[in-house]
């Protein structure tokens, strides 16, 4: 692996637990300005601290993140569709690989729909993103995404989802906790972080999510409204760390929250 390939994975997996935890605000690329998240910089400024890394798109960095106090980034790279348009899965490169540098980006984040309508055109825009992204030792992830239709979140689609994107040449794959999650992290051959997903009813389901998603191969998660559509953000993300980075039980973490919740 290429020295500037290897630095930047570094940052974003810690050589020290192997692990990670991230934190996505990428969520208005398609669906507007989601709740809690209007604007962007007031919100996450607290969990910077205690997030790895921070997957968003250029805009919110540019606007909302200050350069002298961010984590490494993760950017979204991918875009053109939206909530209330034709197909979610009519996506595609929106920004290049120059910016991605002048950015000075640890990853480039893009979507793949396998099943989907745009299949096609999100696989060739993956695998182009790839080719770009490798003359610079960008490391490129993979969001196996599935649109509307989350009845695909099992661990059939998503190891096939999975491995078609490592088969493309991925280094890293963001895609779905699922029953039989083991299967999933067989098909790749590339590290796995998992989605956080829609918000859930309780914080200690997020810590579950965590735990048997770690327990079973994943290297960390990347949340974004478990984390900051909780109403205890700050002791949510110490908790989840707990468990990704210091092997910690739900038990445990859940002490944890209580202690640091308000």
């Amino acid at each position: 692996m290429d020295w500037g390939m290897e630095n930047r994975i570094a940052k974003l997996i810690k050589p020290e637990s192997g692990r990670a935890v991230w934190l996505a605000i990428d969520h208005g690329y398609f669906l507007g300005a989601v709740s809690k998240l209007e604007k962007p910089g007031e919100t996450v400024k607290p969990l910077l601290a205690f997030a790895d890394a921070i997957m968003l798109t250029r805009g919110v960095l540019r606007n909302c993140i200050d350069a002298k106090n961010s984590p490494a980034v993760i950017l979204r790279v991918s875009g053109g569709n939206s909530i209330i348009g034709e197909d979610l899965s009519k996506e595609a490169i929106t920004t290049s690989i120059k910016e991605a540098v002048r950015l000075n980006a640890a990853a480039c984040a893009f979507s793949i729909y396998v099943g989907a309508k745009y299949e096609h055109q999100t696989l060739l825009g993956l695998a182009n993103l790839i080719n770009e992204a490798q003359e610079y030792g960008i490391p490129v992830l993979a969001v196996t995404a599935v649109g509307k239709e989350l009845a695909k979140r099992d661990a059939r689609y998503l190891s096939l989802s999975c491995r078609i994107a490592a088969e493309l040449g991925a280094q890293l794959i963001k895609t779905y906790y699922c029953e039989n999650f083991e299967k999933v992290v067989n098909s790749s051959p590339v590290p796995l972080v998992i989605a956080g997903g829609p918000k859930l009813r309780t914080e200690r389901d997020a810590l579950q999510l965590a735990y048997d998603a770690v327990q079973q191969g994943a290297v960390g998660v990347d949340m974004g409204r478990n984390i900051w559509q909780s109403d205890n953000s700050l002791a949510i993300i110490q908790a989840v760390r707990h468990i990704v980075h210091e092997n910690a039980s739900v038990s445990q973490a859940q002490e944890l929250f209580d202690s640091l919740k308000n």
